[in-house]
C-alpha cells in the first residue's frame, strides 16, 4: 500500500511511501479489538477508592446490651455492619488491581487490525518530517488544519520532537504520540491517524 508524503502546508511532496503490509494489510477482527481496549482502560483505573471494614471504624466499645432475654440478636459492637455508622462488610479496598492481562501477540495483532482499518477508511495521513523552533501551539494548529486532522488527530512522530509534543500538549482533542507507544485505543480513539515519515521505521521495529 503506497501513501503519497504530504507537506506542513498540505501539498504533496511527490514522493510516496510504501507501507508494510504486515501492519496496514491486516484482516484481524473486532474481538481482538475489543481486549486490547479492555485491557487499556482496565488498566487506566487507579484504584483509589477504600470504605472502612470493622476494624477500621472509629466507635465505642462497650457492650450495647446484655447478652440474653432481649428476644433480638447478640450485638458485642456499633462496628458491626448491621448498625448505622459500622463498618461495611467486603468493601472496595486500595490495593485492588483492576488490570488485565493479555499476550504480545494478540496486542500486536489488535493494533495492526486498527491500523489497518483506518488505512482501509482512507484515515491515515503521511507527513514529511518537521519541527517547531519552539513550542507553539498556534503553529501546530496550522499544521493541523493544513492536513485536515479532523475533530480528533493523532500524531505519530519518529524520535519525539520535544517541541512538536510540547506544541500539541495544549490542543484539545488532539494527541502527539512516539510510533512505539502508540497503543490499539490511541488509534480507534482518533478520526485520523497522521503519521511522520520518520515514525514509520520506528512503527516497523516495534512490531518486529
Amino acid at each position: 500500500m503506497k501513501l503519497d508524503v504530504l507537506s506542513t502546508t498540505g501539498k504533496s511532496t511527490g514522493r510516496s511511501v510504501d507501507l508494510p503490509a504486515n501492519i496496514f494489510e491486516v484482516e484481524g477482527n473486532d474481538h481482538l479489538l475489543y481486549l486490547a481496549v479492555k485491557q487499556y482502560l482496565a488498566n487506566q483505573r487507579q484504584a483509589t477508592h477504600k470504605s472502612k471494614e470493622k476494624g477500621e471504624v472509629k466507635a465505642s466499645t462497650r457492650k450495647i446490651k446484655k447478652q440474653k432475654g432481649t428476644g433480638t440478636a447478640r450485638a458485642g459492637s456499633l462496628k458491626s455492619p448491621l448498625f448505622r455508622g459500622g463498618g461495611r462488610v467486603f468493601g472496595p479496598r486500595a490495593d485492588r488491581n483492576y488490570g488485565i492481562k493479555l499476550n504480545k501477540k494478540v496486542k500486536s495483532l489488535a493494533r495492526a487490525t486498527a491500523l489497518s482499518q483506518k488505512a482501509s477508511e482512507g484515515n491515515i495521513k503521511l507527513v514529511e518530517d518537521f519541527t517547531f523552533d519552539a513550542p507553539k501551539t498556534k503553529e501546530f494548529i496550522n499544521v493541523m488544519n493544513n492536513l485536515e486532522a479532523g475533530k480528533k488527530s493523532l500524531l505519530v512522530v519518529g524520535e519525539g520532537d520535544k517541541n512538536v509534543m510540547l506544541s500539541g500538549r495544549n490542543v484539545p482533542k488532539a494527541k502527539v504520540m512516539r510510533a512505539g507507544d502508540v497503543s490499539t485505543y490511541d488509534v480507534l480513539n482518533a478520526n485520523t491517524v497522521i503519521f511522520c515519515e520518520s515514525a514509520i521505521d520506528k512503527l516497523k521495529e516495534s512490531f518486529a
